[in-house]
């Protein structure tokens, strides 16, 4: 499985930018696929995640109504739309991927084996 994360740049606040992670290597329905994210000095924080097969996405509260998620089938690509940036948003950003069943410890990284580079995300004020 390979994960490309692309998209990534330097905006300002309550601008907007776009995500691509292209995955590869298998087939994804019966896999989630998500977001992480690490600002200097802090830990990596989940921010979201897709089922694959369904199209569902789920959210932290930090980014909801402002972040959303959407998958490209036929593409295979992953996306992440992000809205009303704000200097907190400023990390970098990665794609992750893990089989089905999603469990309750999801926003723990480690649950996530397969991740792509990050795509580095400034938001100036």
């Amino acid at each position: 499985v390979q994960l490309q994360a692309s998209g990534g740049g330097l905006v300002q606040t309550g601008d907007s930018l776009r995500l691509s992670c292209a995955a590869s290597g298998r087939s994804f329905l019966n896999d989630v696929m998500g977001w992480f994210r690490q600002a200097p000095g802090k830990e990596r924080e989940f921010v979201g995640g897709v089922i694959w097969g369904t199209g569902n996405s789920f959210y932290v509260d930090s980014v909801k109504g402002r972040f959303t998620i959407s998958r490209d089938n036929a593409e295979n690509t992953m996306f992440l739309q992000m809205d009303s940036l704000k200097s907190d948003d400023t990390a970098v950003y990665y794609c992750v991927l893990r089989s089905l069943p999603l469990t309750k410890f999801y926003l723990d990284s480690r649950q996530w084996p397969y991740w792509g580079q990050g795509t580095q995300v400034t938001v100036s004020s």
